[in-house]
């Protein structure tokens, strides 16, 4: 944590990293602490009966991983993957997860004070699923609340 003075007082801001990624043309970033790894699509199988945003399940290195389409779950409109489609391992409730993003972009790091509160939605996304919204030179990141996102999706079932 590093302080600085604003207006004569002393604000605590600390610094986050963030892999961020795209899905459709919104830029999305997770805090990394909770990415595991980054991988092209693998062979995904299918499950019978399953909710429509469960893709199917991967096999990690010998341990069975849900692929979900996050496309699905933010409400946009379905697409096939492309070339720079992958598989974003993320851990969620000490559980493996499969985000299909179409493309990964940067690593940013970026201060507490430079995160502002999400709006009620972008591009259509609720605003329940994220977490704060930072302003790049030619683009916005929305911080995704992974919890929420997956989290409210296992209570459907």
């Amino acid at each position: 944590m590093t302080a600085t003075l604003e207006a004569g007082h002393e604000v605590e801001t600390s610094e986050q990293q963030f892999a961020t990624f795209y899905v459709g043309n919104i830029l999305l970033g997770v805090d990394i602490r909770q990415v595991q790894e980054i991988n092209r699509q693998l062979s995904v199988t299918e499950v019978p009966h399953s909710p429509d945003y469960v893709r199917g399940v991967i096999n990690l290195r010998g341990e069975v991983t849900t692929v979900v389409d996050l496309r699905t779950i933010l409400g946009l409109p379905h697409e096939d993957m492309g070339r720079e489609g992958r598989n974003l391992i993320v851990n969620s409730q000490g559980e493996s997860i499969g985000l299909l993003v179409d493309r990964i972009s940067d690593i940013l790091t970026l201060r507490s004070d430079q995160i502002s509160p999400p709006p009620s939605n972008v591009d259509g996304v609720q605003g329940r699923f994220l977490s704060g919204v930072h302003t790049l030179d030619s683009e916005i990141l929305v911080i995704l609340n992974i919890e929420e996102a997956l989290g409210d999706r296992t209570r459907e079932e």
